[in-house]
C-alpha cells in the first residue's frame, strides 16, 4: 500500500484537489493507497506533552506510515517552502523506521511560477537525513489554480498523463527496492 499525504491542513486546498487525481490514477491502476489528509490530524496531537506521549487518536496516522510500501507527499509551497504542519508532522513519527529505507516521491504545486520545486526540495533533503529511498521523478504544478477546473480537475491531459506516469514509475521503483508486488488483482 502507498500512503498519499496530503501535505497542508488548509481546508479545500488544491493540495487535497491535487491528491484526489492521484488516488483516482492509484484505483484506474488497481493500485493499493490510503490517503493522509493533514487536515484530519487530532486537535491533541498540538499539545506540548505529545512530544513524550503520542496522542492515541494519532495511532491510525503513524500505522499508516509504518505499514505503506511507499510514501507519495503532495506538498503546497507557503513562503518559499512547505507548510509548517508538514514538519511537525514528519517530526512526530516514529524514529527511525518510518522513513528508514522507505521510498518517497513527490509532487510540489505552488500559485506562482515554480511549482513547488523549493519545498520538494527542502522535503528532499529531509527525507534523505532520515534515510529514506527519494524518487527521482518530481512532478511540479506551477500556478495550480490555473491549472485546475471549477470541479477540481486538471485542464491540461499531458499533466494528468504525467502524474500518471510518475505513479507507474514510483511503485516499479516501490516493488523493485521493497520486493512487494502492489498491483490489484
Amino acid at each position: 500500500m502507498i500512503a498519499l499525504i496530503a501535505g497542508t491542513n488548509r481546508p479545500e486546498s488544491n493540495t487535497r484537489k491535487v491528491v484526489a487525481l492521484l488516488e483516482g490514477i492509484y484505483a484506474d491502476l488497481k493500485l493499493p493507497v490510503r490517503v493522509l489528509d493533514l487536515a484530519d490530524l487530532p486537535a491533541e496531537i498540538f499539545f506540548p506533552t505529545s512530544y513524550a506521549t503520542k496522542a492515541g487518536a494519532f495511532l491510525p496516522f503513524s500505522e499508516t506510515i509504518l505499514q505503506s510500501s511507499g510514501l507519495h507527499l503532495v506538498t503546497p509551497e507557503y513562503n518559499g517552502s512547505f507548510p509548517g504542519v508538514l514538519k511537525y508532522f514528519i517530526d512526530m513519527l516514529k524514529f527511525p523506521e518510518s522513513f528508514q529505507h522507505r521510498p518517497v516521491c513527490f509532487v510540489g504545486l505552488s500559485a506562482g511560477a515554480w511549482g513547488g520545486l523549493r519545498p520538494v526540495e527542502q522535503l528532499q533533503h529531509i527525507f534523505g537525513y532520515r534515510n529514506a529511498c527519494i524518487f527521482p521523478d518530481r512532478v511540479f504544478l506551477p500556478e495550480v489554480g490555473d491549472q485546475l477546473d471549477d470541479r477540481g480537475q486538471l485542464k491540461d491531459p499531458e499533466i494528468h498523463e504525467r502524474l500518471r506516469k510518475q505513479i507507474i514509475g514510483f511503485v516499479d521503483f516501490v516493488q523493485r527496492l521493497k520486493g512487494v508486488q502492489l498491483r490489484l488483482a
